[in-house]
């Protein structure tokens, strides 16, 4: 092969209801590794982006909130599938971004890989954690089921590129929400690469929406956006996380402020409650019919 053959460079754009457009704006940014290296040309999205990607949330959420939890866990495992496929890729993206070598981001992209087939398992099972019968006075049944929010904003975390981003995204689509996602603004790529993973894994599209570019640009119109139902902050210092708080306010989303970011350890046990971060109960009634000596009527 010749020595004068010319690098392919990868185009990044958004991931925006199933597809892959660039910002409305025709903006984009250098996006460098910890060392000034310039990497790639990420889009820098706006609020019109922010917008019509809650527009596809929405419009998928119907669909994905309906399906059986064991069919969004059959999609999370597949997700984890495609991306043990395209490993390698993932190693040399995390490497550059976070300035890791190529064995420790190797470690990092397993533990995301392994962190998909962690909420996988958790589709089917979480409701029998949170929910169940409640003891009631009278000839009734009282159950309490999980339900999910909606709409989620996501805002990932600025420091752990993919196995944070992971961490953040997994659970909000496994309750059966659907997100809206902003990712790190100085290490976009893994999180626009995913977006090429998700849309190869039998995901439908909208269930996730990729966002690159300031993160508090296009967060404030989300955090005030009427049809968005939550948001998860960890990827926002203290001042912007207190401007977000007030705006969701205004419609009372659900607010997660989220681990931290910087030192936390994302590698630990995730645990359970970001799972039950962004759902709610529904509780119904239902009688048992006359109950006598000889038990119940049916």
């Amino acid at each position: 092969m010749s020595d004068s053959r010319l690098t392919v460079f990868k185009t990044y754009k958004l991931y925006v209801g199933g597809k892959f457009p660039r910002s409305e704006s025709g903006r984009v940014y250098e996006v460098t590794n910890p060392k000034g290296k310039w990497l790639a040309n990420a889009p820098q999205a706006s609020r019109k982006d922010a917008r019509d990607a809650v527009v596809a949330a929405r419009k998928a959420f119907g669909g994905w909130s309906g399906a059986t939890a064991y069919n969004r866990g059959q999609i999370l495992y597949r997700i984890a599938e495609m991306l043990e496929g395209r490993k390698d890729q993932f190693v040399r993206e995390v490497a550059d971004a976070e300035g890791l070598s190529k064995s420790k981001a190797a470690d990092v992209v397993d533990a995301a890989i392994d962190r998909w087939v962690w909420y996988a398992g958790w589709t089917d099972k979480i409701g029998q954690v949170v929910g169940g019968a409640n003891p009631v006075a009278g000839p009734f049944f009282n159950l309490s089921t999980p339900e999910p929010t909606g709409v989620v904003t996501v805002l990932a975390p600025q420091e752990s590129s993919l196995l944070g981003l992971v961490s953040v995204i997994a659970p909000v689509i496994a309750t059966g929400n659907t997100a809206v996602v902003i990712a790190s603004a100085d290490a976009p790529l893994p999180a626009l690469s995913l977006g090429e993973v998700l849309a190869t894994s039998d995901l439908p599209g909208g269930v996730v929406n990729i966002l690159s570019g300031k993160t508090a640009e296009i967060a404030a119109p989300l955090a005030s956006h009427q049809d968005v139902n939550a948001i998860d902050l960890t990827g926002a210092d203290d001042a912007l996380a207190k401007e977000l708080e007030i705006a969701a306010a205004d419609n009372l989303k659900r607010v997660h402020r989220g681990d931290g970011d910087g030192a936390f350890d994302w590698s630990a046990d995730p645990g359970t409650h970001r799972l039950t971060a962004f759902l709610e109960t529904k509780t119904v009634w239902h009688p048992t019919g006359a109950l006598g000596v000889s038990g119940s009527s049916y």
